[in-house]
């Protein structure tokens, strides 16, 4: 990790769970950490958790709403003025929300769309041609995806979530052919967990706290930390060296 030192990367979704871990991370490598949410609150908590621990790096608090193609032009604007550029992409912000295809509601798929595959592909066109643009050819965009991006379970809760992962599995793959078509050393990879320990089941039950324990009950969870070293396991990789898709779950998860 020593050549991403002094560096800069954006993280979405980096104020709670595996976005604030990974930002962490980086912080403690020595990166320049541009951590952008909409809870600018959550975010500068973080970043004085970084700051107390002493690291070399620190992280840049950035309030923006993904979904709005606006405030991502506004906050990549930003991060030109104030630091040049991103060397580093980490498309980590997502969400989900109980809607089947059946009965679910036009207004929350059309939420997961906008943040888990528009606001990823936004990011990623944005940052690609950040690096372009100052000659930057070892870059890397990681998504943050899933393994309900590579198979089906049996809870319809989660049946439109899972389809925008299936589409970021496929949009990381399409993004690496492009690099190439371009002649870009530039890299992009997924990491892909299973059930991590994190608000995302509280927040998919809107706020139903027994049905988000009863998530994590059954089995022991991956860490937001387990992923955050997943993420780094990626950036260490020699520059020759490909890392696809990380699939990573817990030992006695089934699927």
């Amino acid at each position: 990790m020593e050549r991403w030192r002094g560096r800069v990367a954006l993280v979405t979704g980096a104020s709670v769970g595996i976005g604030a871990a990974i930002a962490k991370e980086l912080v403690s490598f020595g990166m320049i950490v541009v951590g952008c949410a909409r809870d600018l609150d959550k975010l500068k908590s973080v970043a004085a958790e970084c700051l107390s621990e002493g690291h070399s790096g620190v992280l840049v608090p950035f309030k923006c709403d993904l979904t709005s193609e606006e405030d991502i032009a506004s906050m990549f604007s930003a991060i030109k003025a104030q630091h040049k550029g991103v060397d580093v992409c980490i498309n980590n912000a997502g969400v989900a929300h109980p809607e089947p295809l059946l009965s679910g509601r036009t207004s929350g798929w059309k939420n997961m769309l906008d943040l888990n595959v528009l606001a990823l592909s936004i990011c990623s066109r944005e940052a690609y041609q950040s690096m372009k643009d100052r000659n930057v050819d070892d870059g890397h965009i990681i998504n943050i995806n899933s393994m309900a991006g590579h198979r089906m379970v049996s809870n319809s809760d989660v049946h439109f979530y899972s389809a925008t992962k299936f589409a970021v599995t496929a949009l990381t793959e399409a993004l690496r052919r492009e690099l190439r078509e371009a002649n870009s050393h530039i890299r992009t990879s997924c990491i892909s967990p299973g059930l991590v320990e994190t608000e995302f089941a509280l927040r998919l039950y809107s706020g139903d706290a027994e049905k988000a324990d009863k998530t994590f009950s059954q089995y022991k969870p991956l860490d937001a930390k387990d992923v955050a070293d997943a993420v780094t396991y990626v950036l260490s990789a020699p520059p020759h060296v490909q890392v696809g898709d990380v699939q990573m779950r817990p030992v006695e998860q089934s699927l």
